[in-house]
């Protein structure tokens, strides 16, 4: 996955004085926790010279068709989404891609960990009382791949995949499932974002927002700015126990 350009993270104060001290949960997406650096590497291994264009056009696609089938009411999950989107990139670069191979990088999904800072992290949080739960677009299996992989079991509630509600973030109803199962006020539950369309997602729904910025990327040009910005999950903690 290639970096990209802009703005360095740092972390914002939040408008609101005070509004940190009243979160009481987290949601996370799922990658601000899971690192997926492993598959488009594992795409470079595949298809040497030609793996970055097609991680590239791979996670663009992949997108577009959440956002696409959440417009058009023709919802599948987001592995079956992912799988399409590899398919479709790699006949957009003219990329001879085998059943083989396609399965060889699909299953590279399950094998991911979390970022190296993670555990110690998510264990302030829960010394802290703050509960925690995944409230991603990525499945059930996906995430207890990524949880069991890293030996993080314990530190979350329930996972809020998409699949509940059958509507792909930045759809409402997607950041409504954290509402709903942690019953609590918007205003208490942070949403801790890796993309900056997530971000800008979560802030017109209302939670207040951390941009995980791990990739050093610019603010989207949305209308929404997160409540906090930083490079790692430290700074979200600093953040929410300020």
């Amino acid at each position: 996955m290639t970096l990209a350009a802009g703005v360095t993270a740092t972390a914002i104060a939040p408008a609101a004085n005070g509004a940190q001290t009243k979160i009481k949960a987290i949601a996370f997406d799922g990658f601000p926790i899971i690192d997926p650096r492993p598959v488009f590497a594992r795409a470079e291994e595949i298809f040497p010279g030609q793996g970055s264009e097609l991680s590239n056009a791979w996670r663009i696609r992949q997108f577009e068709y959440t956002w696409l089938r959440s417009l058009g009411g023709r919802y599948v999950d987001f592995w079956q989404v992912t799988e399409a989107a590899l398919v479709f990139a790699a006949k957009s670069l003219k990329i001879e891609l085998s059943a083989g191979q396609r399965d060889h990088l699909m299953q590279t999904y399950l094998e991911l960990k979390a970022w190296p800072d993670v555990a110690p992290a998510l264990q302030q949080l829960r010394d802290a009382g703050i509960r925690m739960a995944f409230l991603s677009n990525l499945t059930d299996a996906m995430l207890d791949a990524a949880v069991r992989n890293s030996g993080l079991e314990g530190f979350f509630e329930g996972h809020l995949s998409t699949d509940k509600v059958s509507a792909f973030k930045p759809d409402s109803r997607a950041y409504q499932m954290g509402v709903d199962a942690f019953g609590l006020r918007k205003e208490q539950i942070a949403f801790a974002a890796f993309a900056g369309w997530d971000a800008a997602g979560a802030k017109w729904f209302g939670y207040p927002t951390f941009w995980v910025n791990r990739l050093n990327a610019p603010l989207e040009e949305l209308d929404a700015v997160p409540d906090g910005i930083g490079a790692s999950l430290g700074d979200l903690v600093k953040f929410v126990l300020a």
